[in-house]
């Protein structure tokens, strides 16, 4: 068998590149069309869709106006209001090693790529083909032949009517939304976060109180052991000092149990193994933000729910396009250069070679309605994208005006509690010395205990509250808002 026989490689690749320049032209003629034709788009003119009237100010707190929606504003480490490194540090970590964000991270490269693919749609493809066949007779001798072929082809569907147009813009809408889908699951996680980090301080805080408590009444049985063994006292008071000691344990271990729920739930927020995660006790920081007394409601704008929403309604306008171009003939161009010969060297002559230039359209002719039923469908979509957002905006505006009545509430009790707190703490202290004075029964003593002792635990609880009510409304406006902080009073201590 003759061997191949093949060129120089620099003199092959020089007449490729002869050969890739020829069609050049034609790429640039149809990219040239592509421009000129894009125009024409059958989706309707999109127009933010309009959504609930807004007021001068929110009802909960007129020092708060209403706002337009805006996602872009920077949200800030909002968590860094409440002073607590360990905070800051959790908080550090749910971006990065939050599974679920890791998921909408995810969601939202699929989407990007997505809308690259679409919006390579609207380009020329251009390809290209070389090959080299061997063939000879089998029942004779004769010599064998070879041939050799390469082929440049470029193919175009100008987007006449913007179907692949309002496609790309519908991809690019979905991306933003799942961009804002993001956004509104970090927030969401650094929120729960911040709840149960919260929730899990005001535990500690119980347990410090509580084991000082425990020593007061082991303090109180003591006494009544002793009052008991001088006659002055009954075995009934000893039992009821016994009691009121064992339930107070008891509570303590709870609080144990209480903390441990908190803190795995911690651990699969930052993305660790509770097996292996710990957050160590610490002195409490009541740190409860300062509300501002105005904040415009235009923060509502930064609100990722709304932006997703918002974003929904413009991919649903643009498939109104795409459905509508369907009733209009679609038309592809093609461009073909090739050649051929017998040797490898002679392959990209100018006498061996050949183009052609093709175009093509298909229209459907009946279809039993389906073009109009899909055009149907995608306004239906469309509305309901839109019923979507408004609703989505009414329970942005019904959060915020809970929140704020939450965080003047809490901050409203606090007065109170701090009063009960003190009040009660001076009333067990002086049944506690009127009952060594033998003036007053054990009932009373304890009575005053589990006074004072409910009105700390209502303390710290309010506290808590104050500060999950904070976060609560951060999320509702979508970010931080900037102010000073405000230290709570710490809950007093039980009187030894």
């Amino acid at each position: 068998m003759t061997p191949l026989r093949v060129a120089a490689p620099d003199t092959n690749v020089d007449r490729l590149n002869s050969m890739t320049k020829r069609l050049l032209p034609l790429v640039a003629l149809s990219t040239a069309m592509s421009t000129a034709l894009a125009g024409c788009s059958m989706a309707p003119t999109y127009r933010v869709p309009t959504s609930v009237a807004p007021t001068a100010a929110f009802k909960a707190d007129p020092g708060w106006a209403p706002a337009n929606p805006s996602d872009a504003v920077a949200k800030g480490a909002w968590w860094t209001l409440f002073g607590d490194e360990t905070l800051d540090a959790l908080e550090a970590k749910v971006a990065i090693t939050n599974q679920n964000l890791a998921y909408y991270r995810a969601s939202y490269a699929q989407a990007l790529a997505t809308a690259r693919v679409d919006r390579a749609a609207l380009l020329p493809t251009v390809g290209a083909t070389i090959g080299a066949t061997r063939q000879g007779a089998v029942s004779t001798s004769g010599p064998a032949s070879s041939t050799f072929t390469a082929t440049g082809t470029a193919s175009w569907a100008p987007d006449l009517w913007g179907s692949l147009t309002n496609t790309a813009r519908a991809a690019r809408a979905n991306a933003q939304a799942s961009a804002a889908e993001l956004a509104n699951a970090t927030l969401s996680a650094q929120g729960a976060l911040a709840t149960d980090y919260f929730a899990l301080r005001g535990i500690d805080a119980q347990a410090a109180m509580l084991d000082a408590t425990l020593v007061s009444y082991r303090r109180s049985l003591a006494i009544t052991r002793n009052k008991f063994a001088a006659g002055t006292a009954s075995s009934a008071d000893v039992d009821t000092a016994r009691t009121t000691l064992a339930n107070a344990e008891a509570n303590r271990r709870d609080l144990d149990r209480q903390r441990v729920g908190y803190e795995t739930a911690i651990a699969v927020l930052v993305g660790e193994n509770p097996s292996a995660f710990a957050i160590k006790p610490a002195a409490w920081r009541p740190v409860v933000p300062a509300v501002p007394g105005v904040v415009p409601s235009a923060v509502l704008e930064r609100r990722p729910d709304i932006a997703n929403a918002e974003r929904l309604v413009a991919a649903a306008n643009a498939n109104i396009g795409v459905q509508r171009a369907a009733f209009f003939p679609t038309v592809s161009l093609t461009a073909e250069l090739g050649t051929s010969a017998a040797s490898f060297s002679s392959l990209f002559g100018a006498a061996t070679s050949a183009w052609s230039l093709g175009a093509s359209a298909a229209q459907t002719l009946l279809d039993w309605g389906a073009r109009s039923a899909k055009v149907a469908g995608a306004r239906a979509a469309y509305d309901a994208a839109v019923a979507t957002y408004r609703q989505t905006v009414l329970s942005a505006f019904q959060e915020v005006e809970t929140d704020l009545a939450g965080v003047d509430g809490y901050r409203a009790e606090a007065v109170h509690y701090h009063a009960a707190s003190e009040s009660a703490d001076r009333a067990e202290a002086v049944t506690r010395n009127e009952y060594q004075a033998g003036t007053v029964d054990f009932t009373t003593v304890t009575t005053a205990q589990a006074t004072a002792y409910a009105a700390r635990v209502n303390l710290i609880g309010n506290t808590v509250n104050q500060q999950n009510a904070a976060v609560a409304l951060i999320e509702a406006i979508g970010g931080q808002w900037i102010g000073p902080v405000d230290l709570s009073p710490s809950p007093k201590q039980p009187v030894n």
